[in-house]
């Protein structure tokens, strides 16, 4: 047919329809109504055509019926009154002896979408559950559900409803699994499908007779089920063995969701099943599907939190290939972040490094962020790779890598000298903003040791008048005042130029603001000034910390299987923790240093360091004599973040030498102690063996330092819960054992210095409540000193 608009096709098509002689013969009225369909899968406007379509229902031809339905499908909404017209061929069609046309007329008849053909269309559908074939059965259980959906405010019969329920059990699998769905929208309300114990076991039974996606309906909703003993638990897992290690990924991804809420309470079953799913996780991301892949490496994140050891010896095949997109990449090189251990630490980086120069800019700003990640870790093998990506002289990467080395020392500031003799004529090559801003921060704060910094910003500040930037103007000031404190004799010069342009020249109100601010504070004087501006820029001894322990699994299962791992597990939320050789070994090995039970039902203050610290700790804290025992239980919820943390942490005022007691800035309803705990072996104990210790009562370790590093520290919280009031508070705290030796004087006067190596290790406790509870500070301090003990002595034994 030759070209034609949209109307005159139409026209052209309608005449066709009407004429005799093309109705009396099947074929080419099959080919004219197959014209109407590709019309109207082209976009064109084929409505007119209604009344034509619905006198062609009227066929023995299967095939022009499937054709004419799909068109009165689409167009029933645009014509209600004619589409009346439909429902007496639909009725008829439904008790044709031909299984196939009865389940496309009921299908056809709920797909019309019209409330007032419900009276019509309830009668063929109550019929439908009950006939012998099963694909008509399929169409009638999803046709109650359309139905429902079309008026959500009635009620569909409760006769309707146990018909559903029974053919749960009807021989067909695709009709039982639609039964779930029908009866899950049916009765949404009332939270679903109701999941008892026959039921549980009639489905798992015949999980194998489903397909992948059948499969997985069942497996989700069977969530839902608690089992009634530990022995039907059991049975349960045995069921769902087989499809934990299937080779489809939906199927396996939906039965360890279930296995970890039902092994919620047993967590080495859920370590087990966890260890099982490596095969098929690995399958999953050497997926022909992209999109399967990425999902399965979203996921693997997930596991990593609560495993990270689960993949550690399979760390190649999260190696990039150069045919994947960049949004693959980035993800496997954050999956190799979190793989990095003393092993494989020289591989992973050496493939990160290659990846530093790939033709995509995001591919290589990815893998350089990587390597800084990892350098928290190992600094050393890092800052060389980072320090030779900077002799390449272009511009993306070295902005990338000045950005992330200002990351990395703020983190790990031992690495500032070797950062230092890097910066040298690194503004020569850069070009973008964020990277200049970079690599002024670092000149502000290292400019001492940079013997080019002061010409370095006179660059910068001679541009000042063609400078956009806004950050880059208030950076450059930060920075050059903090280079005048070093090096005044150099700086003095541009500073007063660069203050002169500032105030009188520069219109933004941000940029002249923060000049007069300097200005005025050099008038104040020098010293004044320093203090303003050379605060503490890191913690030395924060930068052997790790960062966060494992999470809980219980923690992620709820979403799990679900969309939300793809939003989240970003590379710049990543915790320090990801790449530690401590946390990164093989498969952790439960219980390796830990007793099998922690008796911590003793609520006594263990001896901190003699009789007259305990009773100064008493009076001055107020703390109850050991008589009563108050009823107070531990809990982690709900969370505090690592943020959260260190807000309130730093909230504290300086402790004077003569007070173990002080109030914090929020006033009375917080309280701060200082203690000491005497262990033997504590600092020696693996980080695993700790937060598993601390997490059998409750105590959330945040962050700690390696075993045998010093200082050692650990950073905690826990909430406190009066059973019998229901009173909450949070307790914050610091371990800390600096490792210095003591000194005692003898009577001759000789100063005798005794190393603590073989004797008892005084661990300096530190804590913060709020609001006050003195009797709950009591009650947690003694769990605490039970596990430190309990721990102590284990390790004892083994060393």
């Amino acid at each position: 047919m030759p070209y034609l608009s949209g109307k005159e096709t139409v026209k052209e098509i309608r005449r066709a329809l009407s004429n005799p002689n093309i109705q009396s013969d099947p074929l080419r009225y099959r080919n004219t109504v197959l014209k109407v369909i590709r019309a109207m899968s082209q976009g064109v406007d084929v409505s007119d055509l209604f009344s034509e379509m619905v006198k062609a229902c009227a066929t023995v031809d299967v095939v022009q019926k499937k054709l004419v339905y799909i068109f009165l499908c689409s167009y029933a909404h645009l014509n209600p009154e004619l589409s009346l017209l439909v429902v007496n061929t639909l009725r008829k069609d439904c008790l044709d002896p031909n299984p196939m046309v009865r389940s496309l007329a009921l299908r056809s008849m709920t797909n019309l979408r019209l409330p007032s053909l419900v009276e019509y269309v309830e009668q063929p559908l109550t019929a439908g559950l009950r006939d012998r074939a099963a694909c008509v059965r399929r169409v009638a259980v999803l046709g109650w559900a359309k139905l429902h959906n079309l008026q959500p405010g009635s009620e569909i019969d409760a006769t309707v409803v146990n018909e559903l329920y029974s053919l749960l059990r009807d021989p067909d699998p695709v009709v039982m699994v639609n039964c779930l769905r029908a009866l899950e929208e049916i009765l949404k309300e009332e939270g679903g499908v109701v999941i008892n114990k026959p039921i549980t076991h009639h489905l798992l039974n015949r999980l194998k007779e489903c397909d992948i996606w059948g499969q997985s309906e069942v497996l989700r909703v069977l969530q839902r089920y608690r089992p009634q003993s530990e022995d039907e638990l059991f049975d349960i897992l045995s069921l769902l063995d087989s499809s934990l290690v299937s080779p489809h990924p939906p199927v396996m991804a939906a039965t360890l969701c279930l296995f970890l809420s039902l092994c919620s309470s047993l967590p080495a079953v859920s370590q087990a099943a966890l260890e099982r799913v490596r095969g098929p996780l690995l399958a999953a991301c050497g997926s022909g599907s992209r999109e399967m892949r990425f999902t399965a490496l979203c996921h693997i994140q997930l596991l990593l939190c609560s495993v990270p050891g689960l993949l550690g010896e399979h760390y190649k095949r999260f190696f990039c290939s150069y045919a994947e997109p960049a949004y693959i990449k980035r993800r496997k090189m954050q999956v190799l972040v979190e793989l990095v251990n003393d092993e494989n630490v020289v591989m992973i980086l050496d493939e990160l490094k290659g990846y530093c120069t790939d033709v995509n800019t995001d591919t290589a700003q990815a893998a350089i962020s990587a390597i800084g990640r990892i350098g928290r870790s190992y600094s050393d093998k890092c800052l060389e790779i980072l320090t030779g990506l900077l002799g390449l002289k272009q511009d993306q990467i070295t902005s990338a890598v000045v950005q992330t080395i200002c990351d990395l020392v703020w983190v790990c500031p031992q690495c500032s000298d070797a950062v230092s003799l890097a910066l040298e004529g690194c503004e020569d090559v850069l070009q973008d903003s964020q990277g200049k801003q970079a690599l002024l921060w670092l000149l502000g704060m290292y400019g001492e040791r940079v013997s080019s910094a002061p010409y370095t910003l006179e660059t910068f500040i001679d541009g000042v008048r063609s400078e956009t930037s806004l950050e880059m103007k208030m950076e450059l000031l930060t920075s050059t005042m903090k280079l005048f404190l070093c090096r005044p004799a150099e700086t003095q010069d541009m500073l007063g130029r660069l203050l002169h342009y500032c105030i009188e020249e520069e219109r933004d109100m941000c940029v002249r603001g923060q000049a007069l601010l300097y200005y005025r504070l050099l008038h104040c004087g020098i010293e004044e000034t320093r203090n303003v501006l050379q605060g503490r820029t890191s913690d030395p001894s924060m930068g052997v910390l790790i960062g966060r322990p494992t999470e809980p699994i219980n923690q992620w299962v709820s979403s799990f299987n679900t969309l939300e791992p793809l939003k989240h597990c970003s590379v710049e939320t990543e915790s320090a923790s990801r790449g530690s050789p401590e946390h990164l070994v093989s498969i952790p090995k439960p219980n390796t240093h830990l007793p099998d039970q922690l008796d911590c039902r003793q609520l006594e203050i263990v001896n901190s360091g003699s009789d007259y610290a305990n009773q100064r700790f008493h009076c001055s804290a107020g703390l109850m004599s050991p008589g009563t025992e108050p009823r107070i239980t531990l809990s982690l919820s709900p969370s505090v973040s690592p943020e959260e943390f260190q807000r309130l942490w730093m909230q504290r005022q300086a402790l004077h030498s003569e007070q173990v007691l002080t109030e914090s800035a929020e006033g009375d309803n917080c309280m701060w102690i200082e203690e000491t705990i005497k262990c033997t072996a504590i600092p020696h104990c693996s980080p695993q063996s700790l937060h598993a210790a601390m997490q059998l009562v409750n105590i959330q370790t945040l962050a700690f330092t390696p075993s045998h590093a010093l200082p050692w520290k650990v950073f905690l919280y826990t909430h406190t819960l009066h059973v019998d009031t229901s009173c909450r508070t949070l307790v914050l705290g610091e371990l800390l054992y600096t490792g210095e030796e003591t000194q005692n004087r003898s009577a001759d006067g000789e100063v005798k210095e005794q190393m603590e190596a073989d004797g008892d290790k005084e661990i300096k406790v530190t804590l913060r409540q709020h609001p006050q509870d003195v009797r709950a500070l009591r009650a947690f301090l003694s769990v605490l000193s039970t596990v430190l003990h309990t721990l102590s002595s284990e390790m004892a034994k083994i060393l």
